[in-house]
């Protein structure tokens, strides 16, 4: 297993439940093509709750990671929607897509304004100008109110899943 220094990110100004989530307009990617929608178009037409879940760029192994995860545990089935957002162009999330069975679709933000609006950027160690989100994840209730969240403080850092469950009512 390869050895990883931990860097501290230090607290996060995300939007706590109770809260609404910033809404957004970004290209939603599928494995076929990408559209412009908004958060709120998504979170509207779903039964039941829609799991937000930033990860950092498709080709990390932390976004890969969490992935296999969420695949593994089901999560497509056990929510109403489950949609990622990276800081990936939609050709990276696409061919993201492409290389692995994943029923989900991804916001592509190359930018990181949308992390930047949750409070959750972080610059990448070195690289000026460059920066992706904290890996988070936000249950959005059908007008857009944070029902759970989690947000990571260290590079890497990953949820205990079951408590992470348990946060936005998959149990």
């Amino acid at each position: 297993m390869p050895e990883f220094d931990v860097v501290e990110l230090g607290p996060a100004d995300h939007p706590e439940p109770g809260t609404t989530a910033p809404d957004f307009t970004r290209p939603l990617v599928t494995d076929e093509f990408w559209e412009d929608r908004t958060l709120s178009e998504i979170v509207a037409e779903t039964d039941g709750p829609t799991i937000l879940v930033f990860t950092p760029m498709t080709g990390s192994f932390l976004a890969k990671y969490v992935w296999d995860e969420l695949t593994e545990r089901n999560w497509d089935d056990r929510a109403g929607r489950v949609v990622g957002l990276t800081a990936s162009t939609p050709y990276g999330v696409k061919r993201f897509l492409g290389d692995n069975d994943y029923p989900f679709t991804f916001f592509s933000d190359p930018s990181n304004e949308v992390a930047a609006s949750y409070g959750i950027a972080h610059d990448l160690d070195g690289m000026t100008g460059l920066g992706e989100p904290r890996v988070a994840f936000f249950a959005l209730a059908d007008d857009r109110t944070i029902e759970g969240a989690w947000v990571a403080t260290d590079w890497p850092d990953f949820p205990d899943y079951d408590a992470l469950e348990a946060e936005l009512g998959l149990e």
